[in-house]
């Protein structure tokens, strides 16, 4: 539906010359001439991450243009990665040193992508599939990424966890599984109060490693754009990680489909990575405009989303999102009308382009089919292509003790309202977007292997939300396979 995508605004057709260079499965970078002279180093390196995620041939593709904002504007539209600080931004961070982070974001600017177009786009025909109802969208990972916990199999258990939870969908219901992981950039998170105080002492709230550190101090608190350096680097470490499990992925796969009992050939995986659009100078640092699509991208990550404290319609977030050609997500809460959600999509998604714009409810168990109907219902009488996902975790927060939690029961119990609302409205109930770590922790109540009150000190570990467990997400993906299966769910385990 929709007219061919616009060039330089949300989006641009994909094209042959898009696809990513590959090289040898040794991991030799390429070294023969390019296409371009604006050719940079860092395309041997993307070149060999599309590889390992089962990408295609070296030959297709033109590098990115490292030229002016202004001149690449002039022929992919009006608008360039620098328009949002024109616009009221929120949850950003105040750096006492200006003059320093502007010096972090040359220095972030002259670096190489982390992803490439060709990646890109074929996570947004990935995506297009699950708007024509074929597939299934399955998003999770950390709540916030830590520097301090990072480690080679941190990471490899989140991508068998994700592959995991993928099998047990598609053996139920033999629907198509995208996997996107919430990795490689979830450093950044929104918080509702700008302080926190202990006792007598009031300091700046913990945003996210990427702002300001955990511990309780001044100087552990106050935002230092440095940690955009060790950010990027993580994140860079973590893309290889994943290219390089993916490569090898065919040893683990095949056990994981035997336990799911699933009976499909063996695939080259495609892991995406995906995190929130919050740190704005950060994602502007790496904003690349691609001559062959004659677009901005984004190359901090495959799929960006948008919060629901900074979905302004006039904010600096919106004003970002609308002219990156990434798949983009759009967070959709209790306080989200309709007609904001009409003018949020005229902008993000104006040429009704399926892959674009996947929204992503976060009501809470209670509050879900009061809300969640008035807006199917404007996707539904516009023709939207949008996907509809579901994020059960965000709106079921609750205290318990000195610990914030989530009951599990509550999380399923969302997820299926969805499931049932969605397809009452003739709706395509079409992902989900969870918390979660392949980690022991002890942080969400219940499961079929219970987690009680009394047990959240014991491995509590997260420094923003409670995360589901290993054994709690694969319980979520029981659940979820007789739901996509449109079948009714066992609730013993959740209980």
């Amino acid at each position: 539906m929709g007219g061919e995508p616009e060039r330089g605004t949300g989006g641009s057709a994909p094209r042959r010359s898009d696809r990513a260079r590959g090289v040898a499965p040794t991991g030799a970078p390429s070294r023969r001439r390019c296409h371009s002279p604006f050719h940079d180093a860092s395309h041997a390196r993307r070149g060999t991450i599309a590889y390992a995620f089962g990408r295609v041939a070296d030959e297709d593709v033109d590098p990115f243009v490292h030229g002016s904002q202004d001149e690449e504007a002039q022929v992919g539209g009006s608008w360039t990665p620098h328009q949002w600080r024109d616009r009221p931004a929120a949850q950003l961070p105040d750096y006492p040193d200006s003059a320093a982070a502007e010096r972090i974001e040359k220095r972030l600017a002259a670096a190489p992508a982390l992803v490439s177009v060709a990646d890109i786009q074929h996570l947004k025909a990935q995506l297009a599939q699950v708007s024509a109802r074929r597939s299934f969208l399955l998003q999770g990972g950390d709540c916030a990424e830590s520097f301090a916990e990072f480690g080679a199999d941190k990471v490899r258990t989140t991508f068998n966890l994700l592959l995991r939870m993928g099998a047990m969908v598609q053996a139920e219901s033999g629907t198509n599984v995208v996997h996107l992981a919430r990795i490689a950039g979830q450093f950044a998170k929104p918080r509702s109060a700008t302080t926190e105080t202990r006792g007598e002492v009031t300091l700046p709230s913990y945003r996210g490693d990427a702002v300001n550190g955990p511990a309780f101090t001044e100087k552990d608190r106050v935002p230092d754009p440095k940690r955009l350096l060790e950010a990027h680097r993580q994140a860079e470490v973590t893309v290889q990680l994943l290219a390089a499990y993916a490569e090898a992925s065919y040893a683990d796969l095949r056990r994981i489909h035997n336990e799911a009992g699933l009976s499909a050939p063996l695939r080259p995986v495609s892991m995406f990575t995906s995190h929130e659009a919050l740190l704005l100078n950060y994602e502007e640092a790496f904003t690349r405009f691609d001559p062959a699509t004659e677009s901005w991208w984004a190359t901090t990550g495959h799929f960006l989303w948008l919060g629901d404290r900074t979905r302004q319609v006039d904010g600096a977030h919106v004003e970002y999102a609308r002219g990156i050609a990434n798949p983009i997500g759009l967070k959709c809460g209790p306080s989200l009308s309709p007609d904001e959600l009409n003018r949020l999509i005229d902008i993000l998604d104006p040429n009704n382009q399926p892959g674009r714009l996947t929204l992503i409810g976060r009501f809470g168990a209670g509050k879900v089919e009061e809300h969640l109907p008035t807006l199917l219902k404007v996707t539904k009488d516009r023709g939207s292509n949008a996907i509809w996902s579901i994020d059960p975790m965000h709106g079921n927060t609750r205290s318990a003790g000195a610990h914030k939690t989530r009951m599990l029961a509550d999380i399923v119990k969302e997820i299926s309202a969805f499931f049932a609302i969605t397809r009452a409205e003739g709706a395509h109930p079409g992902g989900v977007h969870l918390e979660m770590t392949g980690g022991h922790v002890t942080e969400c109540l219940g499961g079929s292997v219970q987690v009680e009150e009394a047990d959240l000190p014991l491995r509590y570990l997260t420094h923003c939300d409670p995360r589901l467990n290993e054994q709690q997400a694969l319980d979520v993906a029981h659940e979820l396979a007789g739901l996509v299966a449109n079948k009714a769910g066992d609730s013993a385990c959740v209980a």
